[in-house]
């Protein structure tokens, strides 16, 4: 099992530009973060358009949508559905009209109260139509838009009632703004092109429109763009901050940075911090696609061991692949990976996976490698032992489903069929990201949650 985070988000305000096309390209970057759902709506003098569905960004939207999407500013999002959350409604963004106009909202996180908001406006006579945090975001700016002399102000007062994990972006008549919350815990960073303003949930999107990255949005920051200026308030930012630091061990692509942090480089770094706690003896070290590539590549910068590919990787494997008929999660990891033999064969192996979560498909990879001629296999994680759940957006099982939680180092070992097993330590996990600004969450690894 891998691990899924909640979306990513891109967002232009472009007076004279195509933002519904721009849009498309940062998503596309973006994609990696969500497969399930895709969405851009744009506004074009106070008219607002949205588009959205199940698929891929390429999938949903054509030549013909995008025209019709044109808009001075707009805001796309990419969703992954947790397994509670497979319903086609709730793909964003979301678009409501009130007393005050129009309103879209592209939302990534989790909220922890939003039971308790849902709740509150229910018996309020709010009607929801998804089960999403998003809705209950839209209402709260909505409702506070009605006492708020602006759109920013009621989105800054609505981060107030927030609790978790959020990054926004939420589009006005008139206006594009984007907050984050007090915490920090998911990224979103602002870029230039031209006169145009951007907001991203990566650089990476950036780089896809060729915009320039400006800085990242401050945790609690309320930022905004209107007739063409950015403006900020920041009552709501505090001195801590706790980055999701799944970030830069698995979810966001290697080329993005994080906060003054380059992901490439913290996965390289974890890599070396692997081959300083376990330094063993192998002819060859490789990677498990896509995330444990850079980590292998760190390891073997430390060690001097040879870095090779390990692995092919399908990529076109979409939501809509049809599973052969009783398909055993063997086979489903042989279509998606296929081991390459000029490298396995009669060589001692170093593989490196980003984590180990259920230990479900690590057992397979690793019979891949073994039929593949494969003398040792030795498994290490780029990642400490998941221990804990996550409530901030990661879908993360609970402790009945962690392999950790079950079992002992060697016991998961002989479980999975690997030579040697290890993880990364709690204390070098604090010393793979040195540029960042801010500090971490690691809670699925140590049970400490910055709120809940």
């Amino acid at each position: 099992m891998k691990l899924n985070e909640e979306c990513g988000v891109f967002a232009i305000y472009d007076s004279g530009g195509d933002c519904a096309r721009s849009t498309y390209y940062g998503l596309y970057a973006l994609q990696h973060r969500g497969q399930e759902d895709c969405g851009i709506a744009t506004i074009n003098d106070l008219e607002l358009s949205c588009h959205k569905g199940s698929g891929l960004v390429g999938d949903l939207f054509s030549e013909s949508i995008l025209n019709e999407l044109n808009g001075t500013i707009a805001i796309g999002h990419v969703r992954y559905a947790g397994s509670r959350d497979l319903h086609r409604e709730n793909a964003q963004p979301l678009t409501l009209t009130y007393i005050k106009g129009s309103l879209a909202v592209a939302h990534n996180g989790k909220l922890t109260n939003s039971a308790e908001l849902k709740r509150e406006y229910e018996y309020k006579g709010a009607v929801f139509h998804t089960t999403t945090d998003s809705e209950v975001i839209a209402y709260i700016i909505a409702q506070a838009r009605l006492h708020s002399g602006s759109a920013q102000a009621a989105v800054n007062e609505a981060v107030k009632r927030l609790k978790g994990a959020f990054t926004l972006v939420v589009m006005s008549s008139r206006k594009l703004i984007a907050a984050r919350d007090p915490w920090g815990f998911r990224p979103l960073c602002i870029g230039k092109k031209g006169d145009a303003f951007v907001f991203a949930s990566e650089t990476c999107a950036l780089d896809s429109v060729e915009a320039t990255y400006l800085r990242d949005v401050k945790p609690g920051e309320v930022v905004w763009v209107e007739g063409g200026e950015l403006y900020s308030n920041t009552e709501n930012c505090t001195e801590k901050a706790s980055l999701c630091i799944f970030e830069h061990l698995y979810f966001a692509r290697p080329d993005s940075v994080i906060d003054g942090q380059s992901v490439y480089e913290a996965r390289i770094n974890a890599g070396k911090c692997l081959a300083r706690e376990y330094p063993l003896s192998a002819d060859v070290v490789i990677g498990v696609p896509d995330s444990g590539l850079v980590a292998a590549k760190g390891y073997s910068i430390a060690t001097g061991i040879p870095f090779n590919t390990g692995f092919v990787k399908n990529r076109y494997i979409g939501r809509t692949f049809i599973k052969p008929a009783q398909a055993t999660r063997e086979e489903e990891v042989k279509i998606k990976l296929n081991p390459l033999r000029a490298t396995i064969k009669d060589k001692r192996i170093i593989m490196i996976d980003d984590s180990i979560v259920r230990g479900t498909t690590v057992v397979q990879i690793i019979r891949l490698l073994r039929e593949a001629g494969a003398k040792e296999v030795h498994v290490l994680s780029s990642a400490p032992k998941f221990i804990s759940p996550c409530f901030f957006g990661t879908d993360i099982p609970s402790k009945q489903e962690l392999f950790a939680c079950s079992y002992t180092t060697e016991e998961m070992c002989s479980i999975i069929g690997a030579d040697s097993l290890g993880f990364l330590s709690i204390d070098s996990l604090g010393q793979i990201a040195p540029d960042a600004k801010y500090s971490f969450c690691d809670a699925c690894f140590t049970e400490n949650y910055p709120i809940l």
